[in-house]
């Protein structure tokens, strides 16, 4: 039996890396290996496991910031404690360093926030950034193996942080085909019918963290209050996520009077609401993969993402109408979501091929490919 030491926040199922992380261990256990959890919270599914041992890390003040030290420190101890024995030790970035294996889900080095909700917020965003640049650069530079999530992250950590590129493994993340699937348009009518959506109208998802503005939700606003001026538009934006600024874009939209426009908030239904609507748009300034958009596509859902975006690198040639080249650009989304619009049945149908060739990969098989490289290096 081999013996593992997975290190992050949490292990659970409520997306990203997170998710990515859950499927991992759930892989490993299911393999009947010894897995060591040190985090803040783990899914009760894996602690059903014999052979898990969740170590508890205390998260003050609900801070994934103030409580990172406690992750490093606890990570640090138990992986020298453990690594007599053969075990293997597999850290996320710069939350614990130890120089073994390292899996990155996002490159702080690549991207710098844009808080825009008020002074505390952007304080608190300036103050973890440093920390998280210092704390990565030390850890992925002493890794002994990097995986990483896309082409993107890669080269992003050959270009910002000097990474040699043969410590560097690609290792694409997974899904639940049993979960996002495409459904038959009986199934799309009695959903829309469950959440109050019309039949008529064209349903525009948005999915994403409200907190600053990488998701580029701004510039998503923007093109919507310009497509609400064409009276041949009919969509109507379901915006799925919650942050510090969700308020400001709520009484926004209430003050320039677009009505077409629904903030969900958090949703533990997501697959449902991916079904059930037309398109997904994600016009992000950073993205190292972007689960929320592999999982629209397995749902069928045609998918307008940021060519620079890690998942767009997945999109065959007859998708690239819908790679967003400039995040910023107000008027290219305006004519892409046009161009959507005059040709759905186009997108949909050529979207199919690479949604079945995304749920071919399981989440099984991602930790199985991650498993491998660990155990041949």
């Amino acid at each position: 039996m081999k013996s593992y030491l997975l290190v992050t926040g949490d292990f659970v199922k409520t997306g990203g890396m997170d998710r990515a992380n859950f499927a991992l261990a759930d892989y490993l256990a299911r393999q009947g290996e010894q897995v060591h959890l040190v985090a803040h919270r783990v899914a009760s599914e894996l602690l059903a496991y014999p052979h898990v041992k969740f170590h508890q890390v205390p998260k003050i003040g609900n801070s994934y910031l103030l409580s990172s030290p406690l992750l490093n420190r606890m990570g640090r101890i138990l992986a020298q404690r453990l690594e007599a024995n053969g075990v293997r030790v597999l850290v996320n970035g710069g939350n614990c360093q130890w120089k073994d294996v390292n899996w990155v889900h996002y490159v702080h080095a690549a991207y710098e926030p844009n808080h825009q909700a008020g002074l505390l917020h952007q304080f608190k965003g300036s103050v973890s950034r440093q920390m998280f640049l210092a704390a990565e650069k030390q850890a992925l530079q002493s890794a002994r193996v990097i995986i990483v999530n896309s082409d993107r992250t890669k080269q992003d950590l050959i270009d910002k942080l000097a990474i040699p590129e043969q410590k560097l493994h690609k290792v694409y993340y997974g899904i639940e085909p049993q979960i996002f699937h495409p459904v038959t348009p009986a199934e799309k009518a009695a959903l829309r019918q469950q959440l109050g959506w019309s039949e008529d109208q064209e349903i525009v998802i948005f999915i994403g963290a409200l907190g600053d503005r990488r998701k580029g939700f701004d510039t998503l606003f923007a093109a919507w209050q310009q497509l609400c001026k064409n009276p041949n538009w009919n969509g109507y934006l379901v915006v799925i996520g919650t942050g510090a600024e969700l308020p400001v874009w709520q009484n926004r939209a209430a003050d320039a009077g677009i009505s077409n426009i629904n903030f969900l908030g958090f949703r533990a239904d997501v697959p449902k609401l991916l079904q059930a609507a037309d398109c997904l748009v994600a016009p992000t300034r950073y993205e190292a993969y972007g689960l929320g958009v592999h999982e629209a596509l397995c749902c069928g859902l045609p998918a307008l993402v940021s060519a620079t975006a890690g998942v767009a690198e997945r999109y065959p040639q007859e998708l690239q109408d819908l790679l967003i080249n400039n995040s910023e650009d107000i008027v290219e989304l305006v004519a892409r979501l046009q161009k959507w619009q005059k040709d759905k049945k186009y997108y949909k149908n050529n979207v199919s091929y690479l949604s079945e060739q995304l749920r071919s990969y399981t989440w099984d098989d991602m930790a199985k490919n991650i498993r491998e490289k660990i155990n041949n290096h």
